[in-house]
């Protein structure tokens, strides 16, 4: 019995140490930061989803940008720092990049363990990213964006008929912009219709959903390589499963396979990677891969900004006026906008930036020190970061901090306007990155914007949209989800408009 007891408390005393072993590295180097938990680090709403974390980061980001330009914090039982100056974030992310160039999370995957996400330039440091980026970076320009645009209006009009189907029907903003954006990512990508408008459970909307959503068994398996990552390698555990790593690549090579076949002529994100598989001998493995990457790109994000801007466009309707009367302006004969036109709309690209800076798909973008360097703690004393030391941008408490937004909480598209600079005063402070910044910003950004735009211009051209009674207010995170999601939906009318 005395043994047994023994074990106990000596495998009990283990754990804890283990978990708090790092605790003091902060108090050695004299940074100030707020007392971590064992096991849960400052953030422990990652793990109890109690809270959402951006509002945990936000009381750090708070109690700390007085007098500091970063905290020391910890994020399990990892140090990390939490900037809270816009100055040093852009910094972070441009000058200083050769010193941050890694996202944090792409030591938790590879290649041979996770094949799919293992490719993601996201997820890839170093050399690696860079030969993956410059391989995707072309499929990117302005004429493809040109070419895929039909593409989209396509998804457009089925979405049309969607609505006016379910004409009096409550509609959930989040689930309506997740159809659209599957549809928009599977005809580029896999040239195929993902049928998200006209059937029950479409296979390709099923495989996407569980891609992203967030489950217990996904959540624990999150917290099993992030705080025993050498064992997670031993024993091969991955992200995604082997089940639906077989469907999306067996999707690609269908798609492939049919492409070749009927010898069509069509300048989508498929026809890219065809041609660059011939040219670096891509595995169908590499191509599953690049077309994973550019549907969780272009899935997710997408439809998670939609949906906000939706909800505050039917929110204000002053802006919702303002903003028909200018699509209507470039609405041609045929009741459609050309490409050109409407990326050159003002006031749609006001209300697309206003809503990304109240509300950011991605809270936070975590960094990972590469090259140990000084950052300036004060005006007066600056602090060696060391290497593996991740920096985190509190994308969510930088967009809504009353230092550099007047009135931050109110949804003001005219801080945005041509006559204040646009986007550019903010960007130049540091304080507007909805798609971060410098060398690594998100390179589906341009046809983000694009597939966003003709989404509004479809919905705000076509109908008057108010916000359903269902919908909570004052609008409030869901504390279960990592990106930026309303708890309980976004609930809202589309009443068709007379024409």
């Amino acid at each position: 019995m005395f043994i047994t007891i023994t074990l106990i408390v000596s495998a009990v005393t283990a754990i804890y140490l283990y978990l708090t072993w790092h605790f003091n590295y902060w108090k050695k180097l004299n940074v100030p930061g707020p007392s971590p938990l064992p096991g849960l680090g400052n953030f422990p709403s990652f793990i109890t989803q109690k809270r959402p974390v951006a509002e945990e980061m936000d009381e750090i980001y708070r109690e700390y940008k007085p007098k500091y330009n970063f905290a020391g914090v910890f994020s399990n039982r990892s140090p990390r720092i939490m900037i809270t100056s816009a100055e040093l974030a852009k910094d972070i992310l441009v000058k200083n990049f050769k010193n941050f160039h890694d996202n944090e999370f792409g030591e938790l995957t590879n290649k041979e363990i996770d094949p799919l996400l293992g490719r993601n330039p996201f997820l890839l440091d170093g050399s690696e990213w860079k030969a993956k980026r410059a391989e995707v970076t072309p499929a990117f320009t302005t004429s493809r964006m040109k070419a895929l645009f039909p593409l989209v209006e396509d998804v457009c009009s089925r979405m049309t008929k969607y609505l006016i189907k379910n004409r009096g029907s409550v509609i959930d903003a989040k689930e309506l912009s997740a159809k659209f954006t599957t549809d928009v990512v599977s005809s580029c990508i896999f040239a195929c219709d993902a049928q998200s408008f006209t059937s029950e459970k479409p296979e390709i909307r099923e495989q996407g959903r569980k891609l992203i959503e967030q489950t217990f068994s996904s959540f624990m398996l999150l917290l099993f390589i992030v705080n025993f990552p050498t064992l997670a390698k031993i024993f091969h555990v991955g992200f995604i499963p082997k089940s639906m790593e077989k469907f999306f690549t067996n999707l690609m090579k269908d798609a492939v396979r049919y492409r070749d076949a009927s010898e069509t002529n069509r300048a989508d994100y498929l026809d890219y990677l065809i041609t660059l598989k011939k040219k670096k001998e891509l595995s169908e493995l590499d191509m599953a891969a690049h077309g994973v990457t550019f549907f969780i790109d272009g899935f997710e994000t997408s439809s998670v900004a939609i949906s906000f801007m939706l909800y505050e466009i039917a929110k204000n309707p002053t802006v919702q006026k303002r903003l028909r009367q200018e699509l209507k302006k470039v609405t041609t004969d045929n009741g459609t906008v050309s490409y050109d036109s409407l990326l050159e709309l003002s006031y749609l690209d006001q209300v697309v930036n206003e809503s990304l800076r109240l509300w950011p798909p991605a809270a936070f973008m975590s960094k990972k020190c590469t090259e140990p360097m000084e950052l300036p703690l004060t005006a007066n004393r600056s602090v060696t970061i060391g290497k593996e030391v991740c920096a985190i941008i509190n994308i969510w408490s930088l967009h809504r901090d009353p230092e550099y937004f007047d009135d931050p909480l109110t949804f003001n598209p005219d801080r945005f306007s041509p006559e204040t600079g646009g986007t550019s005063p903010y960007r130049e402070k540091g304080c507007f990155v909805p798609f971060g910044e410098g060398p690594r910003q998100c390179l589906g950004m341009r046809f983000a914007r694009m597939q966003v735009k003709r989404c509004l211009y479809e919905a705000v051209t076509n109908f008057a949209i108010t916000v359903n009674p269902k919908t909570m207010e004052p609008m409030r995170l869901d504390p279960k989800q990592v990106l930026t999601m309303p708890l309980g939906g976004i609930w809202l009318n589309f009443e068709p408009i007379s024409k």
